[in-house]
């Protein structure tokens, strides 16, 4: 079945005939995907929230688009759909205790705490972390669920690219990209 595609719609493909993987599967076999850490951040009416995300894309450059996506059962969800926009703080390889904090599993001190960090606020008042590799102001452009997720995609508003290394997610370890 295919559905109509246009501002905040979603094509939709159903297939009866194939047999999904396992979740254990599918897990494990994601483990062999390096991809980059971001603590997803926003700020307003709903309160002051962030979380670890390792599934952020571009979707465009024009427009600049970027999505995230967030587990639907994580409270940022519904603060994130409250206040509009979302900020994407691409964590440096130093930052791996942050990404533990917003991750839930802090080293010291409390989870999903900003205190312990360097933070900063945007020009639109989001949450931005001293030291990132890179930062992405967003204001949400349509939501999308799929599956255990919400998926934002956001129009980009600021971005820029600090002089950090990025932090890699790979095999359940952080690590630092190693050039070729």
């Amino acid at each position: 079945m295919v559905g109509a595609i246009g501002k905040g719609r979603a094509m939709k493909h159903t297939t009866s005939q194939t047999q999904a993987v396992s979740q254990q599967s599918f897990v494990a076999a994601m483990g062999a995907a390096a991809t980059g850490v971001s603590v997803v951040t926003t700020q307003g009416v709903a309160g002051q929230f962030g979380i670890t995300v390792s599934a952020i894309s571009s979707v465009s450059a024009e427009p600049p688009l970027l999505l995230v996506c967030v587990n639907r059962k994580n409270p940022s969800v519904a603060a994130i759909t409250q206040n509009g926009r979302f900020a994407v703080n691409i964590l440096s390889d130093k930052q791996s205790d942050i990404a533990k904090v917003f991750a839930g599993r802090p080293p010291h001190g409390e989870a999903y705490e900003f205190r312990d960090s360097h933070w900063s606020e945007s020009a639109t008042g989001m949450p931005a972390l001293k030291h990132a590799a890179a930062f992405f102001d967003c204001e949400i452009e349509s939501i999308h669920d799929a599956g255990t997720h919400r998926i934002f995609i956001g129009r980009v508003v600021d971005a820029n690219r600090g002089s950090a290394v990025p932090l890699i997610y790979a095999n359940r370890q952080y690590a630092r990209p190693e050039p070729l």
